[in-house]
């Protein structure tokens, strides 16, 4: 199935999500233990991803590695609860044996760049589990400054970090 492609990196290209990529997505996305999903979870999660491109034109997109042409992950932007109002998130999920390359770095910075020129939002977040430093370390490599300790509904703890449309215009 043929789907839309929304930006190209150096290594990478993020397109839309399709019902094919559901093999590929369970191999991504994992519970907190990084046991596999269950494939109706696999499927919400799909067609979540496939609804926000209709409701919002953006969402979570296919990371596909260029040199095997697999794909390895989802990132973008998605419509997060934060704070207890809802906005915009940049999120990625990259499979374990593609961690450690620096590849969320440049997905994400990527993300940012295209959000930002693309969408009349003037902030864009991003939250991860308190302790997850890669997490954390990629938003601030990301220009992107924490902000504080938010507590999600389910009990997590996570850091919430943000970048406004003008700190992102001074780092260009």
């Amino acid at each position: 199935m043929d789907s839309k492609i929304i930006l190209k990196t150096d290594r990478l290209i993020l397109r839309e999500i399709t019902d094919d990529d559901f093999d590929a997505l369970k191999k991504v996305i994992r519970n907190r233990d990084g046991s596999a999903y269950d494939d109706e979870y696999v499927w919400k999660w799909l067609n979540w991803c496939k609804s926000s491109y209709q409701k919002y034109g953006f969402g979570l997109w296919a990371v596909i590695y260029k040199d095997t042409n697999e794909m390895i992950g989802s990132c973008g932007v998605s419509m997060q609860i934060i704070d207890d109002e809802w906005k915009p998130e940049i999120g990625y999920h990259l499979r374990r044996d593609y961690h450690r390359q620096g590849l969320g770095k440049e997905v994400t910075r990527a993300i940012k760049d295209y959000f930002f020129t693309h969408f009349d939002f003037d902030e864009v977040y991003s939250y991860m589990d308190e302790d997850n430093v890669a997490s954390y370390k990629t938003a601030e490599a990301n220009g992107m400054t924490y902000l504080h300790l938010y507590t999600t509904k389910d009990g997590h703890v996570c850091r919430v970090y943000r970048i406004t449309r003008e700190e992102w215009k001074r780092n260009l």
